[in-house]
């Protein structure tokens, strides 16, 4: 069995830090989130990776390089545009040969890995098993309907009026019989080769199509909500370690400070990870926080966020929920005049109390 990770994609609902970054190396806990991902992939015994990249080819493969360190052989697969999975799938046809594969979103994140629904999958070997999870909204997922004895009779992209509840989790698994499929597909509305009108294919075609309800967690990374609460529930697993210099600090919980980071005169409550080469100094950090490598927070508060490498946040009396980029700097703005100096970029998200 192979491996299909998907990590083209522009970001949209995550700009404007995917301006500048693909959405897949975002980090959660300091740790990309497509690395959680390659790590669930080798724990199920899958070695042959094909990750599909786009505009941000490069980042990503500098990130992953050949693989050899998650275990993996990586291939990568270049995608023109983000024309679909299905579409993903059909580009990827002659690297993924007759082999059953594996098809795992890369910006998704699923809690205790994918191993079970590998084996359960080679014990059974349907034509295509899929992972479904109830949601609040299925209006922004592909959604299924399962007749009464649980078996999928219809499939459908981001419907306008879903039939259910159940939304498609981000990972698929497929014989050789989906290549039939795609390659008979028509763009959606969207303009996209849908694997869900390819599932609905095999459905159709009198394939078996097996689906899995899943209870345990998932999330979609894909706005800065789930991004701060999948970062919340990885946290909750920290286990404490002080490799760095502390000095007259209160730490409190699980905190994890990396080695060549220093946190003085400070209040830590975890779970917290602090990068190393941070200086922490005179602030308070609170629970829920990933501060990643060689940033400054001096004379700050700070709880409930997440704050990429190099950030530089100084003399601010509070900030929480929040998504902080690579090199920001933060500071109090001037008492007088009373206005508001913004430097924003497209599609930024700005609260402001006047």
């Amino acid at each position: 069995m192979k491996a299909l990770v998907l990590a083209g994609g522009s970001g949209t609902r995550l700009r404007p830090i995917t301006y500048t970054q693909a959405k897949q190396l975002v980090p959660v806990a300091n740790k990309p989130v497509l690395f959680y991902g390659l790590e669930s992939v080798a724990a199920a015994g899958i070695h042959e990776v094909g990750i599909v990249v786009g505009d941000t080819h490069a980042e990503i493969e500098a990130a992953v390089g050949d693989g050899s360190r998650f275990g993996l052989q990586v291939t990568y697969l270049r995608q023109e545009a983000p024309l679909g999975l299905a579409h993903a799938v059909l580009i990827a046809r002659d690297y993924l040969g007759d082999d059953d594969f594996v098809m795992y979103l890369g910006d998704n994140f699923i809690v205790g890995g994918i191993e079970g629904l590998v084996e359960r999958f080679r014990s059974r070997r349907p034509s295509a098993q899929i992972m479904l999870t109830r949601v609040s909204d299925p209006r922004q997922f592909g959604v299924a309907e399962l007749d009464a004895h649980g078996r999928v009779v219809r499939l459908e992209e981001k419907p306008r009026e879903p039939k259910s509840d159940l939304a498609l989790v981000g990972v698929y698994l497929f014989t050789p019989a989906v290549h039939a499929a795609v390659a008979d597909l028509k763009p959606s509305w969207r303009g996209e080769l849908e694997i869900t009108d390819a599932i609905q294919w095999l459905i159709d075609a009198g394939h078996d199509v097996e689906p899995s309800v899943i209870s345990g967690y998932w999330k979609d990374t894909g706005n800065v909500a789930d991004m701060l609460e999948v970062n919340r529930l990885v946290l909750e697993s920290l286990e404490p370690r002080i490799d760095g210099d502390v000095e007259d600090c209160e730490l409190i919980g699980r905190v994890v400070v990396e080695a060549g980071a220093s946190v003085r005169r400070s209040r830590v409550v975890g779970p917290v990870v602090i990068g190393a080469g941070t200086v922490i100094n005179g602030s308070y950090v609170g629970p829920f926080t990933s501060i990643g490598a060689d940033c400054l927070i001096e004379g700050s508060e700070i709880e409930y966020s997440i704050v990429l490498s190099r950030a530089s946040i100084k003399g601010v009396r509070r900030i929480e929920a929040s998504l902080i980029g690579h090199d920001v700097e933060v500071t109090p703005a001037p008492d007088a005049p009373r206005a508001h100096r913004l430097v924003l970029g497209d599609h930024s998200k700005v609260q402001i109390t006047s």
